[in-house]
């Protein structure tokens, strides 16, 4: 009985609180996926939050549970591929770029090319394949940038991409000639 009781309480105190808002029984789901997660040392903080968004916006349990696992399955292919030392902001860009349309092989291809944290790179990925470059597109350009462009350089290149698209410019072409014409961000040619 007493050592029901300390696994009870032992449960009770990694239960994140925030969780409380969830039915019994998705808590319980959500909890087993959380610890499961931290086992293989992925971020617990992604999966709680997907939980408390599908909570916030009243999914079904079923579709939260399926959503929290999802994620941690997503964050355990990125960290295979970034491997151990990846932030946690870093699988979340990646998750992202991932769910975005970018292939294993071109996260991969990333990991190798920068120096450095990954993680705008990563947002630059997923925000170009959101603005319409073609998943295949958007990881040419990127990769091509990865190796020596600054982090505020890959912004404005997204920036100026986005730009050009909104000017009328198809969405890989935009991206194609930003780097084709060698307008790298922060040089002169790549302002308007």
């Amino acid at each position: 009985m007493i050592i029901v009781a300390l696994l009870l309480a032992t449960q009770v105190a990694v239960q994140d609180p925030r969780l409380e808002r969830l039915d019994p029984e998705t808590r319980s789901s959500v909890m087993a996926i959380v610890d499961s997660a931290r086992e293989m040392g992925l971020p617990s903080e992604p999966l709680v939050q997907r939980a408390l968004e599908g909570a916030t916006k009243g999914a079904a349990a079923p579709r939260i549970v399926a959503a929290v696992r999802r994620l941690a399955a997503d964050l355990g292919t990125v960290r295979t591929v970034l491997g151990a030392r990846a932030s946690t902001p870093e699988l979340e860009a990646a998750v992202a770029a991932l769910r975005a349309g970018a292939s294993v092989p071109v996260l991969a291809s990333l990991r190798d090319a920068r120096r450095g944290p990954l993680t705008m790179t990563l947002s630059v990925l997923a925000d170009l394949v959101a603005s319409g470059v073609p998943p295949d597109s958007a990881a040419a350009v990127v990769l091509a940038l990865a190796p020596n462009a600054r982090d505020v350089d890959l912004v404005e290149f997204r920036r100026a991409v986005e730009r050009d698209i909104a000017l009328g410019a198809p969405p890989a072409a935009a991206a194609a000639v930003r780097v084709n014409a060698g307008a790298r961000p922060g040089t002169a040619a790549s302002r308007p």
